[in-house]
This record gives structure tokens, sequence and C-alpha cells, in this order.
């Protein structure tokens, strides 16, 4: 379902301090979940805001500074790999996303979270299926989520160039499943998901 066919986006908050609230990394197999929470400033409109995943490299890059620069307030956090095979992605997903809220000064008053579930944070909120294409805070943080975590992919790249984390993110691709194979998981990779736990039973 595309977001044109969704319902209008009914937000039950008409203040200033509506934080955009998501995260990028559930689905790789290696590094940190990132969530990003965003207040963008009404005085400061941003323009080109959409999902971070139909944006260029470039131009994200360029929204990444500009968010930083405009927004009343903004934070980036992370679950750690270990955090994630300890808790399960869904709920350090949750965790990093319940981080990156806490971070914000001034904080928020209410939450907008790209998905269907809110993280469990004591705010007042509500989930936004594919909001990161419907409301310009979700994609805000969208984009700083994303801009952060291959970033992170970039610096693992340059120390492991053999896996090709800077092309593929961590992603379950051939190449990223062919490096594994052949050279074995890195402390940075998930143990719990299932192609590095097959690497691991096999060593």
């Amino acid at each position: 379902m595309s977001a044109k066919t969704l319902p209008p986006l009914h937000v039950d908050y008409r203040g200033e301090r509506l934080a955009g609230v998501d995260e990028v990394g559930r689905g790789p197999l290696v590094g940190s979940v990132v969530a990003a929470a965003v207040i963008l400033d009404p005085a400061r409109p941003i323009e080109g805001l959409n999902d971070s995943k139909a944006l260029t490299a470039r131009r994200r890059e360029a929204l990444d500074r500009e968010i930083r620069d405009k927004a009343l307030a903004f934070c980036v956090a992370e679950a750690s790999p270990l955090e994630v095979d300890r808790l399960n992605i869904y709920h350090a997903t949750h965790l990093a996303m319940r981080r990156a809220i806490d971070g914000l000064v001034p904080e928020a008053e209410y939450l907008l979270v790209d998905g269907n579930r809110l993280p469990g944070h004591h705010l007042p909120g509500q989930a936004v299926v594919k909001g990161d294409s419907r409301h310009p805070a979700i994609a805000a943080a969208s984009i700083l989520a994303k801009v952060a975590r291959d970033a992170q992919m970039v610096s693992l790249d340059a120390l492991h160039p053999d896996y090709g984390f800077a092309r593929h993110k961590g992603y379950p691709t051939k190449e990223h499943l062919a490096a594994l194979s052949r050279l074995g998981p890195l402390p940075d990779h998930r143990r719990s998901f299932a192609p590095v736990k097959k690497q691991l039973d096999l060593l």
C-alpha cells in the first residue's frame, strides 16, 4: 500500500514540541540499530523532507546538515549488536527510540512514531504507518538515522574492507553472505540473526 492510498494523517496535538521518531537498521546482519527523534522549528521550514529511502545519498546528507542546523531539537541514538542479540530486534529498536526521545533538549511533549507501535515511552503520541512519507518530522528523523547508520557502515568498511559494508550497509546481500561464509562473523555481527548464527554453528 502506498502512502497515497492511506487516509489523511490526523495529529492529536497542536503545540510546537512534537517529535518525529524513526529508526534505521532492523534488517542488517551487522552493527547497531539507529533511531532519531526530531522536533522541527515551524519558523524555519525545511524543503524536500521525505522518507530517507526515497532520497539520494547526496540529498540525504545535505538535508541532514540542514535539519541539524534548523531543528528545535534532535537526537540520534542506538542499540548495540549485543543489545539486539540480548533483547531481539523489535525490543532493541524501541530501546534506541526511547534513548533518542530522552536525548531531546528541549523535551518533546508529543510523539509521532513511524510504524504501527509506540516504543513504550511515557510521553503521549501516535504510531503512523509509513509515517516517514506522511509527516516532515518523521521524515527528518528517518534522514538523521539513515545518514548516521550509513556513516557507521563506512567506518566499519575501513576496518574490514573485504566485507563490502560501504556498499551493502550490512544488509544480507549476496556479497555480504559470501564474505560471511568466507571470512566468518566479526564482533559487530548480530549473532542471533540466522545467517550469522549458521556461520557460528560451523565454527
